[in-house]
């Protein structure tokens, strides 16, 4: 059953989009503060800077509070802040008024304070505001001003105070304005993030997918490629695709190796079973006494003694095999090819003296190579030419070096061998046409040339004998 693919929160589709609306919400946040608090601070400095002007043009000019009272000083004062306004406003935009040295209200052009100048009497200390000169904050009926005060010349202050409620709705307008634009493109930035990251994270579904049917038994599945790339995601899916190549070809490995274990065993058992057999059939005869004599227990003892140097060979021929497959140390040394093809060829003139052997192998032809590994590759080439041709063929046995490599060649013009048995017959174990001998030489000889690094290739058909020949990189020579 193949993993679903979980899409709530913890995945990483909504991790990477909660982080992206986050980070965005907290931009956001930060912006909007930053911005209305300057806005704010500028505002509040532009109506600083009104009542510091008419603060110091106030006290600028040594006004009494008589002269104030009976000249109406600047009509922009009777216009602006007029008792009439007062009286009708809780809260005015701004309020005027005079204060004596202990803060009580003064009437101002025959009019007596109202309740908003009595309330920023109140509130505000005129000898600590004419002390410092920035405006303060003060709270009159609930409504923030900025106020500042300035002394007459006779003694009393004059305090002046602007309302911030214009500027304090202005900036509570703008903070719902930016919270609904901020609001709007947080759930336009969650959309398009999910919508992104889906088609990023497509590739990803798709490796899931394929090591799902991979464990399903599809080794054959690879990772498709994506229309939008990203580099990381591509060059995962490369990886990904190079190592469920390796994987499948390691497992197509690992079956080819087991067919050919079992083959191998049964080969080898079915081997085995005929001396043992021959020699156990043997044994019941004497047992019975069915050998009673000298002549049939003569023949019966070198059948067995035959039987038995078989299977010896047979157990050796595999051990040989078992060791070159754990690919053992060679015993490397500098080894004449030479020497050795022209010794083979007397080996096998006194075996068959009635053969024709030709021998191409002149002068020193080192290489840095096994000895007794090349001299099992040569005795095992020989053998297999006599055991499968006439004893009247000839054989051709050379050495050379070219093209950078050194060829050993063992040719002879014998039956030859077909087409398909000319591709088994590396083979363990394998007889063209159930021909004599263990079907084991070649495979030793190809085990030992590929220990040294080499190959081993033949050339025959039917008719025109065989030709085997090793060829030794030239890397491994010494001169």
């Amino acid at each position: 059953m193949r993993p679903r693919i979980r899409r709530g929160v913890h995945s990483l589709r909504g991790q990477l989009t909660l982080a992206n609306v986050g980070l965005l919400a907290i931009g956001i946040v930060v912006a909007t503060a930053v911005s209305l608090m300057g806005m704010r601070h500028y505002l509040v400095g532009q109506i600083d800077t009104e009542l510091t002007k008419t603060r110091d043009s106030i006290g600028s000019s040594g006004l009494t509070l008589q002269q104030v009272d009976s000249l109406r000083v600047l009509d922009f004062v009777r216009d602006r802040i007029a008792p009439r306004h007062m009286n009708q406003q809780p809260t005015p935009d701004s309020i005027f008024t005079a204060v004596d040295a202990r803060g009580e209200p003064l009437a101002l052009f025959g009019i007596q304070p109202t309740e908003a100048q009595r309330s920023l009497a109140a509130a505000a200390g005129p000898r600590a505001l004419t002390t410092d000169p920035a405006p303060h904050d003060v709270t009159v009926h609930g409504a923030t001003y900025r106020v500042t005060a300035t002394r007459l010349a006779d003694g009393p202050y004059i305090l002046v105070a602007i309302s911030t409620e214009a500027l304090d709705n202005g900036i509570a307008k703008a903070l719902k304005l930016d919270l609904a634009v901020g609001t709007l493109l947080l759930a336009l930035l969650c959309c398009l993030t999910m919508f992104s990251v889906r088609r990023r994270l497509r590739p990803l579904e798709d490796m899931v997918e394929t090591s799902s049917a991979i464990a399903e038994g599809d080794l054959t599945r690879r990772v498709p490629s994506s229309h939008y790339p990203t580099q990381e995601v591509e060059q995962l899916r490369l990886a990904l695709n190079s190592m469920l190549h390796q994987v499948e070809s390691a497992y197509r490995t690992r079956e080819r190796t087991a067919a050919q274990l079992r083959r191998f065993v049964a080969d080898a058992s079915h081997e085995l079973r005929t001396p043992l057999a021959a020699i156990r059939g043997y044994l019941q005869l004497y047992d019975k006494g069915m050998l009673s004599e000298p002549a049939e227990r003569r023949r019966a003892w070198d059948r067995m003694n035959a039987e038995a140097d078989r299977m010896g060979r047979l157990v050796d021929e595999l051990l040989t095999l078992a060791r070159l497959d754990q690919r053992p140390e060679l015993r490397l040394r500098d080894v004449d090819i030479s020497r050795l093809v022209r010794e083979a060829a007397e080996d096998l003139r006194v075996q068959q003296p009635d053969r024709p052997v030709t021998v191409a192998a002149d002068g020193v032809l080192l290489v840095r190579a096994d000895e007794s590994g090349l001299r099992q590759v040569l005795g095992n080439l020989l053998a297999n030419v006599r055991t499968h041709t006439p004893a009247d063929v000839p054989v051709r046995l050379g050495a050379e070096r070219a093209e950078g490599v050194l060829r050993l060649c063992v040719a002879d013009e014998g039956p030859g061998l077909a087409e398909e048995d000319a591709t088994r017959v590396f083979d363990r174990f394998f007889r063209a046409g159930g021909g004599a001998g263990s079907g084991l030489g070649l495979a030793i000889v190809q085990g030992v040339v590929h220990a040294h690094g080499g190959e081993v290739a033949v050339r025959t058909a039917p008719g025109e004998g065989l030709a085997v020949t090793v060829t030794l990189p030239q890397r491994t020579a010494v001169r």
